[in-house]
């Protein structure tokens, strides 16, 4: 396989999910070799951050990876690396005015469309390709998260989710396709509880949220003065929580969650550089873990 990377460059504008300001990403063809790379066209010198399991700083509720002396970061970077990865692309450079990748629609879609739209180009350079010679688990100690990622040959992720709600219950999803990324994965988008972000639309935070961009779980009943907050915090006259307890919104698939899961662990192992040749189980995954696990390959292939 050869490396690609895009034709030409795009530009999407959108919302930061956590500041609510306008913001921008502009995607641009890059050589063999190069990597993704993030630079932050707001800021006196653009400096760069390479898109490397290194490099990531906090994982609280999405991807954020750090200038490694200056501290500069690039925000919720993952549905933008998942579509990339999604699409066979490791080589980019990504020119943002904020912080933030904007939120969009709240998964890879219209990440897929504008680098389809850009077209992709094939590099003359070969693909590296991760393949583990023997088993490798990882597990997190102070959770159930775990990886176990097996040598095979070819690539399939399998993602067990489970939260204890009565509303969502437990959901599996499978997926070991990269040309049906487009139409089965990059569509799902991210999900929370009501009773988990309440708190934080009380105190102003997550303002680029929205009921379009995110699945809303209602797992207890609320007050009617939280309605009305919460109403007023989405622009929405009203809000009603339909048969799947969800807030204003249908799903588009049955498992949308577990599929958002493997949309994620894609966007976060893009971080290793490279596709990884493997089978690979994921339970429980969440941003601190999958970034884990892609730190530990990324350090095994770098032997």
């Amino acid at each position: 396989m050869k490396q690609r990377t895009i034709k030409k460059e795009f530009l999407l504008e959108g919302k930061g999910l956590h500041s609510g300001k306008k913001v921008s990403v502009r995607c641009m063809p890059a050589p063999a070799g190069h990597g993704i790379k993030f630079y932050r066209n707001d800021i006196a010198g653009t400096p760069c951050i390479e898109a490397t399991p290194d490099h990531v700083g906090a994982t609280n509720r999405g991807t954020t990876i750090q200038h490694t002396t200056s501290g500069i970061e690039v925000k919720t970077i993952e549905h933008l690396m998942s579509a990339l990865a999604g699409m066979n692309i490791y080589n980019a450079k990504i020119y943002t005015d904020g912080e933030e990748v904007p939120i969009l629609s709240g998964n890879a879609e219209p990440f897929v469309n504008a680098i389809l739209q850009a077209g992709i180009e094939e590099l003359e350079a070969t693909q590296p390709i991760f393949q583990p010679k023997e088993n490798i688990y990882f597990k997190d100690p102070s959770s159930d998260s775990a990886f176990l990622i097996e040598p095979a040959d070819k690539f399939s992720l399998h993602v067990n989710v489970d939260f204890h709600s009565k509303v969502l219950g437990a959901q599996q999803a499978d997926f070991s396709d990269m040309t049906t990324y487009a139409s089965q994965i990059a569509p799902c988008r991210t999900f929370c509880f009501l009773h988990e972000i309440l708190p934080l639309i009380k105190l102003g935070l997550i303002k680029g949220g929205d009921v379009e961009n995110a699945i809303v779980y209602v797992e207890n009943d609320i007050s009617e003065q939280d309605k009305k907050e919460v109403c007023n915090f989405f622009g929405k006259e009203e809000i009603k929580i339909n048969t799947h307890g969800i807030l204003n919104t249908r799903l588009y698939f049955d498992n949308e969650v577990a599929r958002h899961k493997l949309l994620d662990i894609i966007g976060d192992f893009a971080l290793i550089g490279m596709p990884v040749q493997a089978k690979i189980t994921a339970d429980y995954p969440g941003h601190n873990i999958n970034t884990g696990v892609a730190r530990l390959i990324y350090q095994q292939y770098l032997k």
